[in-house]
């Protein structure tokens, strides 16, 4: 019993120095540990609830309205700039003219001479001559129902393909080799070259009636040949189809001599015709002034209905 009891105290001493921390701060390190590791759940914080803002309610309308004047104004100032700068720009001219000008040369005459100028007036006047341009594809019978007209209305006929031909033989010619080679490429001669040769002939012909046959072959021609030189009366379309035309310029060829009288160079013809010539005709057809015949048919039949049309424009 006695050895129990010296055994226990033994064991209690041996413990003892262990323990170097109070009882009492045990208790309280544990109370802190459980606190700290409780799950009941912190209160959550208080949150603070801003106002929502409303935007503004916008008048499209107002907005609209005060855009407009924004740009009236801007609009408004450019303009008054643009009629400051006028201005200046205008009293400056008037400036110049006063102390550049000859004495001897009045403002007045600088005025028609300027005029005269922008409105330069036609080689024959309205009235003075007829003109009446046959046009058709090559080989659809101009020239020959042209030689008809000339013998039974006393028509000056001028053809502008022989006319271009006979300026590319003369000798010394500046456009000799530049009709040459549009004429065998079947293109067309640039319109300057054709019109003054027009104008000339004309003129040395001393006659008020004219057949121009072969032209005008593109737009810009007939407009410039109508500004310039005179207008026209009415426009004869000789309407054939291509297949006959085809057969009448190649039994043309085996005597004409002409380079273009070919089977290649007939070909590009036909086109050129169909691409530039025949807006001319649409053109003119709006104003009123077109007669088409079809030429599909015998000369003489064909020649009685170029007849009838002429009387119908009083020729």
């Amino acid at each position: 019993m006695k050895y129990l009891q010296t055994s226990a105290r033994l064991a209690t001493r041996a413990i003892r120095p262990r323990l170097s921390v109070a009882p009492s701060s045990i208790c309280l390190k544990n109370f802190k540990m459980a606190k700290l590791y409780s799950t009941t759940p912190p209160p959550p914080p208080e949150r603070t609830v801003r106002p929502i803002r409303s935007k503004p309610v916008v008048d499209i309308k107002e907005q609209q309205k005060k855009e407009h004047e924004e740009k009236s104004k801007a609009s408004g100032s450019r303009k008054i700039k643009i009629l400051l700068v006028l201005g200046s720009l205008a009293a400056a001219t008037t400036v110049l003219r006063k102390y550049l000008k000859p004495d001897s040369l009045p403002e007045a005459s600088i005025d028609s001479e300027i005029m005269a100028e922008a409105t330069p007036t036609r080689a024959f006047k309205d009235g003075e001559v007829t003109v009446i341009f046959v046009l058709g594809g090559p080989g659809s019978g101009k020239g020959t129902q042209c030689a008809k007209l000339v013998k039974d209305y006393g028509f000056t006929h001028l053809s502008a393909g022989d006319l271009l031909r006979a300026e590319q033989s003369r000798p010394g010619s500046t456009y000799g080799k530049l009709i040459a080679d549009h004429i065998k490429a079947g293109t067309i001669v640039p319109q300057e070259v054709t019109l003054a040769l027009l104008e000339q002939a004309m003129r040395e012909s001393n006659s008020k009636k004219f057949l121009i046959d072969g032209f005008p072959r593109k737009m810009d021609q007939a407009i410039k040949f109508e500004d310039d030189i005179a207008v026209s009366k009415m426009i004869l379309f000789l309407d054939c189809p291509e297949e006959v035309m085809e057969k009448r310029l190649l039994k043309r060829g085996e005597t004409s001599g002409r380079s273009d009288d070919n089977i290649e160079s007939i070909k590009k013809r036909f086109k050129t015709f169909v691409e530039t010539s025949m807006p001319v005709v649409d053109m003119f057809e709006k104003q009123n002034k077109v007669v088409k015949v079809k030429c599909d048919q015998p000369v003489d039949v064909v020649y009685e209905q170029i007849q009838k049309a002429l009387k119908k424009f009083d020729i």
